[in-house]
């Protein structure tokens, strides 16, 4: 089957995502600049949350640009992906909200694993598709970047209970590395 309405549906939920978690801001109580104080950790948390949203629509199209065709595989490991995603304005409301508790930023943590881990199965159900020879298996190759990130969020979960403004920062940290465009699927799409 073609892969046209898989990529609708993911833009659709993607934009649903953003939106709650713009949704979740509150507006100040107050009128001048003191009663923004209150919503700093809460901006901050969307500010980080939209940066991965965007990193992972990104990533999705340029994968999606690279194949033909999907399967019912390719169906369910897309909606495991935007379920770990669909998460993400739950965990920033409560990260940003509580001021990066211990438990709010390890489940934050978990949700960023989770959707890593998530895009990963998507990315090999996608090779197993169309071949080890395909243009995303070619582009992809050994994923330094995904296995490091995972090994970031793991780290960040943990460090949680000891300073969670250490995994707040690695988190931020993963964020800024993938937000460096990633050519690989550019390059091999101009070979």
């Amino acid at each position: 089957m073609g892969k046209g309405r898989i990529e609708a549906f993911s833009d659709g939920v993607i934009a649903i995502i953003i939106t709650i978690m713009v949704l979740e801001i509150k507006v100040p109580e107050g009128f001048d600049l003191a009663a923004l104080t209150p919503l700093v950790p809460v901006f901050g948390a969307y500010v980080l949350s939209f940066i991965y949203v965007g990193i992972y629509w990104n990533n999705h199209h340029h994968m999606f640009h690279t194949v033909q065709r999907v399967n019912g595989g390719v169906l369910w490991a897309n909606l495991h992906l935007l379920f770990w995603l669909s998460l993400l304005p739950a965990v920033t409301h409560w990260v940003g909200e509580n001021h990066l508790a211990s438990w709010p930023t390890a489940m934050y943590g978990v949700v960023l694993f989770m959707s890593a881990i998530a895009y990963f199965i998507l990315t090999r159900t996608l090779i197993r598709e169309h071949g080890r020879d395909s243009t995303l298996a070619k582009a992809v190759g050994n994923d330094i970047k995904g296995k490091v990130s995972v090994a970031i969020y793991l780290s960040g979960i943990a460090l949680a209970f000891v300073a969670p403004w250490i995994s707040a920062a690695l988190y931020a940290l993963a964020a800024a590395w993938w937000l460096v465009p990633d050519r690989r699927i550019e390059h091999v799409l101009e070979a």
